[in-house]
Formats: C-alpha cells, structure tokens, sequence
C-alpha cells in the first residue's frame, strides 16, 4: 500500500481546490506537504472518519480531542493557517457527509477516495468530554445550572494553572504596547488582572459603604479587590458550587467575612435589592439572545436610583442575516454549553430598552488576545499536570479552545466589550464626570 500521507494531501487539495497550507504526517509515519510549516499530525485513520461523518469544526475537534489529530510546531502558526478552512467556511454540512456537498465529480471522486482511506468502520462516539446531556428549556434554571457546572466545576486546582495566581477568567487589561513577560519580563498576567479588577471598580465609582453586586462571581476576586481597596458591601452569585467554596475561603482567610457574602445563585433569583452597583464580568454570553431583555430588567431592577451597571462581554461580528447566526459547535459542544455571542450594538440597545442611560462602551479586543496567550502559556509549562487534574481531553479542550481563541480576537472576528450604565434618575443627573473615561473623579452628590 502506498504511504499515507501523499494521498492525504494530494485529496485534501483537490477537494480544497488549492493547496493544503501545513505539512501532514500520517499514521503510518510517512509525511507530505510544505517542508517548514507546521505539521498536521494525524495519529489514526479514525480521525479521518470524524471528519468526513462531521465536516468541518466539530469533527476536528473531535479528533484533536481524542488525541487522534495533533499539531507539531506552532500551534498559533498552525491554526492561523487553517484558520479558511475551519472557521471561515461555513460549517453547513448535512449529516450523512461530505459527499452531499460535493458536486463536481473529481470533488467527488476524491472524497470516495478519501474514505477508503479512513476505513470502512462507523464514525466512532464522540470524546466524553462532549457535553450531552441537556435536559430542560435552554437557558432555563436548571439547564443554566447544568452547563456552568460543565465548564466550571472541572477542579480549582486545573484554573490556577491556567489563571494563575489571580484567579480572574476574563479579560485582563494590559498597559500600552504590553507584550505578555512569559519569562520574567514585562507586565504579568496577574498585573493585568488586577488592573482590570480596579478599572472595573473606578468605573462604577465605589465607594466606602456601598452595596456591590457581582453577576456571575467566579472564585471571587472582584468582590475581594472592592472590598478590600474600595471598602464596599459585596455579594457575589455564581451556579458553580467548587466556585463558591473557593471564594468563600479566599474571603475567610482576607478576614473579609462582615463585608462579603458568596452565593450558589441565579442572578433571577437575587431580590435583596437595591444595590449601588452591579458588575457582571463574562457572564451575559451565558445568558442567550432569548432572555437577554429579562437578564437587563432584572439588573435593572436590581439597581438603585442612580446607580452604576458595568456590563463586560464578548461580542461577536454582526451577520447580514441575523437569522442565520448559529452557535459555533465546538464551543457549544466542549466549552460553553448554550452559550452565544450578540454584535456590541444589540446588547447597548437591549440595556436601553430596559430603561439604562448608556454612558460608555469601551472596546478592548486586543487586551484579550494577550490574555489568551497568557493562559496558553500556563496551560502548555505544566501540560502534563493538567491532564491529571482533569483529563487529557480536557486540557486539549481548552488549549485548543484558547489558542484559537486568541487568534479570532487578534483577528476581528470577535471582540469583547466593557459597558457602562447607569439607572438615571428621574431628574436626569447620571453623577458621571463631564470628560469620559476619567474614572477616578469623584461622583456629584
């Protein structure tokens, strides 16, 4: 039998009509294509098999999370190079496979080749570390519940090699012309997190007293800045039970018991209001386009008269056709479960209509990227250690999930958003500085 991957490549190109961007090496050890790419290492045939039963992202991610397709060299370089063929063509392909797309008869011929190639056998199950069970509405109580456990309640021990000390999975917030100090130089991660959490914190124009209100609290790091350097009141509400026991021990051991509270909560059942101010720091993509006008009534609601809402999400690209936005599979399948992304101007206006004066949106797309490298760089130092906290598909997941991450953020496909909102009073004074974005003034009254 002729070597393996000659063949692939040689399909590859003809069903790509153009060349194959990276070097592949097969199973059975040959390899084809540019001699100093990166090289597309496909350990078994069944990889092979997921793709042509699931063309296009999910069944990639399957293989790579299997283990049966990796990538030598580097990553970043790699997927940037496949990045036409993964997530800029449209993920569309009906179920029984590629040949239902294929109608030029060489196309076709070459598919039919190539799965000769993969073996006669069944697309094999999916990696366990998809997520399946999805009982419920979505986006309802429990089935919310269900998906953040997903994603979060995988080990604290796994998010503080990948987070690092600060323990904050958002977007940090860099100094001008920062480059990420991966060996000792320049500005950290955790300097850039806890820059991230005072920002958060001028924005809302905390002061000694006030009550904060924190959507989707994570292991608790905002609520412990604010109430450490700004003295507030603060309650934080997650769904993730290993969360909440990892902050309420943070905040034990700070002595910050009498001034924060850590809840296992939805944020509809929050009714302890008013608050002064809300935060909610990479929770809204949860919430879904569905409900999204009830999650900006209920903060709303939430709020005093007067008082501040820093709303900070990911925002996607809008479509020509909204109609025709769907969810992107791996995400939905390995990583955030229900989650989904809305363009930055539809979230402003569903705030609007929930009665919010909009007073800043500030972009910070690029800050992420670095943040992303940031915690790729975590992940890959101790990769090892990681899949033992987890499992090896797992730590795939979401190095995979983060490299590529960073890539659709350096690359403007998506981008993320801080805005700021503020329940005007009826008399229509905001207490907002006359020049924007000069947080540290004080607030009028």
């Amino acid at each position: 039998m002729s070597a393996a991957a000659p063949r692939l490549v040689a399909l590859a190109e003809k069903i790509l009509s153009g060349p194959l961007p990276v070097r592949v090496r097969a199973w059975d050890h040959s390899e084809a294509g540019p001699p100093d790419a990166p090289v597309l290492v496909i350990r078994h045939r069944r990889a092979l098999r997921r793709i042509l039963w699931r063309p296009g992202e999910l069944g990639l991610a399957r293989a790579w999370v299997a283990g049966e397709l990796d990538v030598e060299g580097d990553l970043y370089r790699a997927l940037d190079l496949l990045a036409e063929l993964i997530w800029e063509r449209p993920d569309d392909v009906p179920r029984r496979g590629a040949l239902a797309l294929a109608r030029d008869p060489a196309v076709r011929q070459a598919v039919r080749e190539l799965a000769k190639l993969a073996g006669p056998a069944l697309p094999p199950p999916p990696p366990r570390e998809e997520n399946r069970s999805r009982g419920g509405l979505r986006h309802s109580l429990l089935r919310d519940r269900k998906a953040i456990s997903h994603h979060y309640d995988v080990g604290n021990e796994f998010y503080e090699l990948v987070l690092g000390p600060s323990m904050v999975y958002s977007c940090a917030y860099w100094e001008e012309g920062a480059s990420p100090g991966f060996a000792g130089e320049g500005p950290t991660l955790e300097d850039a997190q806890r820059a991230k959490l005072d920002l958060i914190c001028r924005k809302l124009a905390l002061r000694e007293g006030q009550r904060l209100l924190d959507v989707g609290g994570g292991w608790g790091s905002l609520v412990l800045h604010a109430a450490r350097e700004y003295g507030v009141r603060a309650v934080a509400v997650t769904l993730s039970r290993e969360q909440a026991a990892y902050a309420r021990k943070r905040v034990a051991e700070e002595g910050l018991t009498d001034r924060v509270e850590i809840r296992v909560q939805d944020y509809r059942e929050v009714a302890d209001g008013p608050y002064d101010a809300i935060s909610s720091v990479g929770m809204a993509e949860h919430v879904g386009e569905a409900r999204y006008a009830e999650y900006a009534a209920d903060l709303y609601g939430l709020l005093a008269p007067g008082g501040r809402l820093l709303n900070h999400q990911i925002a996607r690209r809008p479509l020509a056709d909204e109609e025709a936005y769907e969810v992107d599979r791996f995400i939905d399948a390995y990583v955030f479960p229900d989650g989904e992304l809305a363009p930055v101007g539809r979230t402003v206006a569903l705030l609007e209509e929930a009665g919010f004066e909009v007073r800043d949106v500030e972009a910070i797309r690029e800050h992420y990227g670095l943040t992303l490298r940031a915690w790729v760089a975590n992940l890959e130092a101790d990769f090892a250690r990681a899949a033992r906290l987890t499992t090896p598909g797992r730590a795939r997941v979401w190095r995979l999930y983060m490299a590529a991450s960073a890539l659709a953020f350096e690359r403007n496909r998506i981008g993320v958003n801080q805005v700021l909102a503020v329940r005007t009073p009826s008399g229509g004074g905001a207490g907002l500085p006359l020049r924007p974005r000069v947080w540290s003034e004080s607030v009028s009254g």
